[in-house]
């Protein structure tokens, strides 16, 4: 088994950032914006010259009573079709969970769910694969994404995609005064504070102030903070990530003041077009629930998201490697019982 240490970190590096799978959760930094909770290890799988040819970061926690977990967000990178190199890595991972004494390892790949050559090679190398999720709160990473194809296109091209009503939207934001710059650290207060507002208003959990701090400080260069104003007060805010040859939309928050003013329309084209700048190939709208109802409450976030023309994408789900069968049974029920508890709980609260 190969890990990343320090005498191998900066090979690793340049590895990710240069290969076209590149995803920012399989890096460095990100697994020490993680570090409060989870312990960090990246397997490496490597050619007879020692070159990196693939790798994997993976997250391990320990579950009391059951033992430890490990994850993957968004792993391996890699040829996804290259037999031999998702053996070396799986045979690292097995040899990881041994040296952790974990019961389950839980992978979300950056890989589309009709591709059919790599799920016939994970199932040869012994993983099972779980593709049923549709909404959000069934997986740790969002199953179905918007994906905005830029490599090699200027911003009159890519605005020309858009659907008129959202490129109207831009124009009516621009037209109305509303004013993006880019934010600085002392503004994720204000970032945070609207956070607070679209979780309640959207009915999700919104995380605290210092995990945003830990992710804009352990990801130095690559966090991009666009905050919208109008009249010189915040009213919307999206928190981006760029590393290698994609930039992702993290987070949003908007306001329920001058939402007519269409602020997270200009936002969204304001980062597309730092994306278009910087040479990157993929501007990523990220997760949009996988139940195309217009009945759905999440639909209006897939209407938006889809007005920027991008792709609809599936990923394959989860894929996992079942290390003790009866603790990870025992895990699951447990973790149904959690979240169906946690579910009342929050809703006798009024939350």
């Amino acid at each position: 088994m190969k890990l990343v240490d320090k005498s191998n970190l900066e090979k690793y590096n340049e590895f990710l950032n240069n290969h076209n799978r590149c995803n920012f959760q399989q890096s460095i930094e990100w697994g020490k914006v993680k570090s409060e909770n989870w312990k960090n290890e990246i397997v490496l799988a490597e050619d007879e010259n020692e070159n990196i040819i693939g790798s994997i970061s993976v997250l391990i926690r320990k579950i009391p009573i059951f033992g430890n977990i490990m994850y993957s967000s968004r792993g391996p990178v890699c040829n996804i079709h290259d037999e031999k190199v998702l053996k070396q890595l799986t045979e690292g991972l097995q040899e990881l969970a041994k040296k952790y004494n974990a019961f389950v390892l839980k992978i979300e790949p950056d890989i589309k769910s009709n591709d059919e050559e790599f799920r016939e090679i994970v199932t040869k190398l012994g993983y099972g694969i779980k593709d049923d999720a549709k909404n959000f709160s069934e997986e740790i990473q969002p199953r179905y994404v918007f994906r905005l194809n830029i490599k090699d296109k200027t911003e009159d091209e890519i605005f020309k995609e858009f659907h008129q009503k959202t490129r109207y939207n831009i124009r009516l934001a621009s037209k109305k005064g509303v004013v993006v710059k880019q934010g600085e650290r002392e503004d994720l207060k204000d970032f945070h504070e609207i956070m607070k507002v679209t979780g309640k208003r959207d009915d999700f959990i919104i995380r605290p102030l210092k995990y945003f701090e830990k992710m804009y400080d352990e990801l130095g260069e690559h966090a991009k903070l666009l905050v919208a104003y109008y009249e010189n007060k915040p009213i919307s805010g999206i928190f981006n990530i760029d590393y290698g040859n994609k930039v992702w939309y993290l987070y949003g928050a908007s306001s329920n003041e001058h939402r007519n003013l269409m602020p997270n329309y200009l936002l969204q084209w304001e980062g597309i077009k730092y994306a278009i700048s910087k040479g990157k190939d993929i501007y990523d709208f990220r997760g949009v629930s996988g139940v195309l109802d217009e009945s759905h409450p999440q639909y209006g976030l897939y209407r938006f998201k889809k007005g920027f023309n991008a792709e609809f994408t599936e990923f394959i789900g989860e894929i996992y490697l079942n290390f003790k069968p009866l603790t990870y049974k025992l895990y699951k029920i447990s973790e149904k019982v959690f979240k169906k508890t946690r579910g009342i709980i929050r809703k006798l609260k009024g939350e």
